[in-house]
């Protein structure tokens, strides 16, 4: 609790509060020679005044901040920023607006100049300060490639290469990023990422949208809310209309995390220094982390080979004896160190509030990755052995599925089934119901075409015999297309589940499709042959007796009901109806033995045909599928094709599996932090 109190008071008077309100503290105070400095010798605050007070605070310094910047370091080395956003400070700028001279005084090496687009890839800038003595050191990692750096002369041309290398030769850019270490008693502990500078207008060899690349690509970085945006602006131009500052303001309005540093004072006409003292001071575009204002070399200064070093001190000098700019160095708003201090205090404090959220982001990521590597399943193992077992289970469990969807048991084939069924049932009903309509028109027409010697009252069999094969036959091709449509059904639901079942097998799912096809096809043939023989019998238009008298009764009785409703009485008639010897009578006759025969044959082709089909297309199709497949397990020369992992499920496996390595890793180091 206590550390915690410290640290806060400590993050709160890192941002400058102190400036608006005061914060508690204890001030220790004495005469000299009270060897006050032995009371914080814990600390160990130097004593004399021939001991540099910075050097000890610097070391202080170093082990507060250093963590916090090494773990973001360190998760980003872990490329984590794949899967989620890590505390940073991005620099954008203006093209010419002195943002690389920036970088170049807080890192003391010389990046990549030019006229045009010089810096192509994001530049990730890791400072790492060294104790006083140790030697210079560098680093420069990109894509699979990592360099040291011998010579701080040699950082402009690796960063030439490695762009040239990731956004190829000439002026395009590229997503990817760079990433430059470097270690010196010069610099401070400071990580920043160095983002293009924006472009208006496309030069020779630019594509004519490289603005818009540009834009997307810092948009990128500073959209996030986790990011810092460190907009560099000249004091020589109209702040207000600057492309960074309004891409920032887009996606910050409110001002919370964005930093201005303000470059070339020394080229500010003459009259307008108070203008830029107002800007400095939050007067003119309030900014809740402020601005800072910095001279830094220029070309010319470049050109003379003034060194880092004595940059520096002219630009102390440069602020300290300015007439208007003399009071923002009194305050602390100008020169390169002030600048490198105020980063990295703003850096780690934005690093301490950003970590707990960076803890529930990983921690759901991890658990999204996990799940979705169940879904993916382990991959194909490589012993033959442990392979004939997993195809084993694969087919079994398929077949014995495919068993289970043709028996009913799984709802997705038998209600489809059941509904293609019921169609062909409709259909039967729908013919009866129609039959009413023509049959006495066609019963006359038959009569007087086919009525021999008979008397009249006779029924013609013949005129029977003809009308009621003319309404099978129509039956018939109706019936054929149900089972195509039946066959369609299953064959779309067995090649589904060889799907869900050999997900990412794709030699394993060609396999079984090929003969899901080649069985479908033939029990179509043999149900479709079986089907119309099943019509050729039923043409004989014979039945059982005592079939056709229930039917025929059953007929006579529905006829008498109908009949009696109709004339709203309810006496008992004679069973047969045929009295009078008119033509009437006997078309009546005709009419009763047509329908009670064709709905015999209805009732019979109702359950006949379903059946018929049901053994063919599901029973037979699944037990020879089933067959096969097993017997596939015996062809042993074909278990490694067929066992061959999809290339594009194996790619997004090795980069779940990568992820959650990575995320692992960020766990245990901010776990240990």
């Amino acid at each position: 609790m206590r550390r915690r109190c410290v640290d806060l008071i400590d993050s709160l008077r890192s941002l400058g509060v102190e400036k608006d309100l005061a914060l508690p503290a204890i001030a220790v105070i004495g005469d000299q020679s009270s060897r006050k400095s032995l009371m914080l010798e814990g600390v160990a605050l130097p004593r004399g005044s021939d001991r540099k007070v910075m050097n000890t605070l610097n070391q202080q310094y170093e082990e507060k901040v250093r963590p916090c910047i090494d773990l973001i370091d360190s998760l980003r080395s872990l490329r984590v920023e794949k899967d989620l956003s890590l505390p940073a400070i991005a620099v954008i700028g203006d093209q010419s607006s002195g943002k690389s001279s920036v970088l170049e005084a807080l890192s003391g090496v010389a990046l990549p100049r030019g006229s045009g687009i010089v810096t192509r890839c994001p530049l990730e800038l890791k400072m790492k300060r060294r104790r006083e003595g140790e030697e210079w050191y560098g680093k420069i990692s990109y894509q699979d490639c990592e360099k040291e750096i011998e010579d701080p002369a040699d950082v402009d041309k690796k960063i030439r290469e490695a762009q040239d290398e990731m956004a190829g030769v000439g002026v395009g850019i590229s997503d990817d990023l760079i990433s430059l270490e470097i270690a010196s008693p010069d610099v401070p502990d400071l990580t920043l990422i160095d983002l293009p500078s924006i472009a208006r207008v496309a030069v020779k060899g630019q594509p004519e949208n490289i603005g818009d690349q540009i834009k997307r690509l810092i948009q990128k970085f500073i959209k996030r809310q986790e990011t810092i945006s460190l907009v560099v602006v000249p004091c020589n131009v109209d702040i207000a209309t600057t492309e960074a500052l309004k891409m920032a303001q887009e996606v910050d309005p409110d001002g919370e995390r964005t930093l201005v540093i303000l470059t070339k004072p020394d080229l500010v006409d003459k009259g307008t220094e108070e203008a830029v003292v107002d800007i400095v001071h939050n007067k003119v575009i309030h900014l809740k982390k402020g601005y800072m204002i910095v001279r830094c070399r220029g070309q010319k200064d470049i050109t003379d080979k003034v060194s880092l070093t004595e940059a520096i001190e002219r630009e102390k000098a440069f602020f300290s004896d300015h007439l208007h700019f003399q009071t923002l160095y009194d305050e602390g708003h100008a020169t390169v160190p002030k600048l490198a201090e105020k980063l990295t205090l703003t850096l780690v404090h934005h690093i301490k509030t950003s970590l707990p959220r960076l803890e529930e982001q990983i921690e759901e990521k991890l658990e999204q990755t996990q799940a979705e590597l169940e879904r993916y399943g382990p991959g194909p193992p490589s012993d033959d052995t442990e392979r004939r077992v997993l195809l084993i289970c694969k087919v079994t469990a398929f077949t014995q599925d495919a068993i289970s969807l043709t028996t009913g048991e799984e709802l997705k084939c038998g209600d489809q089934v059941r509904r293609e069924f019921g169609k062909w049932n409709a259909h039967l009903d729908h013919s009866e119901k129609n039959l009413n309509k023509r049959i006495e028109r066609e019963v006359e027409e038959y009569e007087e075409k086919y009525r021999g010697r008979e008397l009249l009252g006779f029924i013609n069999y013949k005129t029977f015999e003809v009308m009621i094969k003319e309404r099978i036959k129509h039956l018939e091709e109706p019936a054929v297309l149900r089972l195509k449509d039946i066959q369609d059904v299953v064959r779309k639901v067995f090649i589904q589940l060889a799907h869900s079942s050999f997900i990412g097998f794709p030699k394993l799912i060609k396999t079984a499709e090929a003969k899901i096809e080649a069985i479908m096809k033939q029990k179509e043939s043999t149900a479709e042959a079986m089907l119309r023989t099943q019509f050729k019998m039923e043409l004989f238009a014979s039945s059982q007796d005592w079939t056709y008298s229930s039917s025929l009764s059953e007929r006579k009785r529905e006829e008498e009901e109908k009949e009696d409703k109709c004339k709203g009485t309810n006496f008992h008639k004679e069973s047969s109806i045929v009295y009078s010897m008119d033509n009437h009578a006997t078309l009546q006759e005709l009419m009763l033995h047509f329908k009670s025969y064709y709905k015999f044959v209805s009732q019979h082709l109702a359950h006949q045909i379903p059946l018929l089909i049901r053994y063919h297309i599901l029973q037979e199709s699944a037990i020879q599928l089933q067959s096969e497949m097993l017997q596939m397990l015996q062809e042993k020369l074909k278990l490694e094709l067929i066992l061959s992992e999809d290339c594009d499920l194996r790619r997004k496996r090795v980069a779940l599996q990568s992820r959650l390595k990575r995320l692992m890793m960020a766990r245990r180091y901010l776990v240990e932090f």
